[in-house]
């Protein structure tokens, strides 16, 4: 339980600083960043906790496997994964468009555009996921498995049903991966194609080792941007790749299912990069750190205040 309540704290404490628009962030950059931080809060809640805490104490909740809700459980669950994920992409992209495409920046790179984008994502998803309902039953499985609800021996080697299971993992996270990739690859050759143009011009004038606002700020957004979707692709391998595996070895005869403790693992890190981000943050943002610090002593003055008009 301490587990949980670290998760928890830890994206309750992000969307509050963040929330706070006072980490020298863009409207548009907090926004995208704020649902980040909702959307791996209830991945957490949703996933760890209602669906994990069940499956490990199984003889105290038993009752769970007459309660024939789990389809919209699975439908909420897949819904806030997918909400995750895409995310990340849509971030990806919005800084992707801030430091490559300076004439599309001024009208894509808003407050609005990413109030539209965020959600545009939660609408899709939630059409997308709507599948989980008539595939999964109503009842509970209680079992650690990539379905932990009822399903038929007709849906599970149902080559349709098959076919439609595999396309939701290829929505997600393989494409997200493919474009994380793309965008990231290419903001990076553009930042260091554009750096040594403005080194070579700036040279004559103010010297190489003069300050260039514009290559810090480019340099800053960066960071974030690698840390973040480096983040989500390192800790979401393995699990998308078990997830394609178990689902084709239902299909195929000739595939062998693969090993327990490579789903544990795959589960385990994409539960973490749900919590990682705030880590990420502190490490990258001065400006977060400071922000931080300010909200954790500000209990704390209040109640030296206190008990000074106290006499303690």
């Amino acid at each position: 339980m301490s587990l949980f309540t670290s998760f928890l704290t830890v994206n309750t404490v992000t969307i509050v600083v963040l929330s706070r628009g006072k980490c020298g962030l863009s409207a548009g950059v907090t926004r995208y960043l704020i649902a980040m931080a909702t959307a791996d809060l209830l991945v957490i809640i949703i996933d760890l906790i209602l669906r994990q805490i069940p499956i490990a104490y199984w003889e105290a909740f038993t009752f769970l496997v007459h309660v024939r809700v789990c389809n919209y459980h699975a439908v909420l669950l897949y819904i806030v994964t997918d909400c995750s994920v895409w995310f990340t992409v849509t971030f990806t992209f919005d800084r992707f468009v801030a430091i490559c495409c300076q004439k599309l920046k001024t009208n894509y790179c808003t407050e609005m555009t990413a109030a539209v984008v965020l959600g545009t994502v939660i609408v899709l998803s939630s059409l997308k996921n709507t599948f989980w309902y008539f595939m999964l039953q109503a009842k509970y499985l209680l079992a650690n498995s990539p379905w932990f609800c009822w399903v038929t021996s007709d849906t599970r080697f149902s080559l349709a049903w098959g076919i439609g299971e595999f396309l939701q993992y290829f929505i997600t996270p393989v494409i997200p991966f493919v474009l994380v990739v793309l965008f990231n690859t290419s903001t990076i050759k553009y930042v260091l194609v554009t750096s040594r143009a403005r080194r070579r011009l700036r040279g004559p004038s103010s010297g190489e080792s003069g300050r260039d606002p514009e290559m810090e700020s480019r340099r800053k957004s960066l960071i974030l941007l690698l840390v973040i979707s480096g983040n989500f692709i390192v800790l979401w391998a393995v699990h998308a790749i078990f997830l394609v595996w178990f689902r084709q070895a239902g299909l195929i005869p000739s595939w062998n299912y693969p090993e327990f403790a490579i789903g544990e693992m795959g589960y385990m890190l994409q539960i973490l990069s749900c919590c990682t981000n705030t880590a990420l943050y502190a490490v990258t943002q001065t400006k977060f750190r400071q922000q931080f610090k300010e909200m954790v002593k500000s209990p704390i003055s209040l109640i030296a205040k206190y008990n000074q008009r106290r006499g303690f």
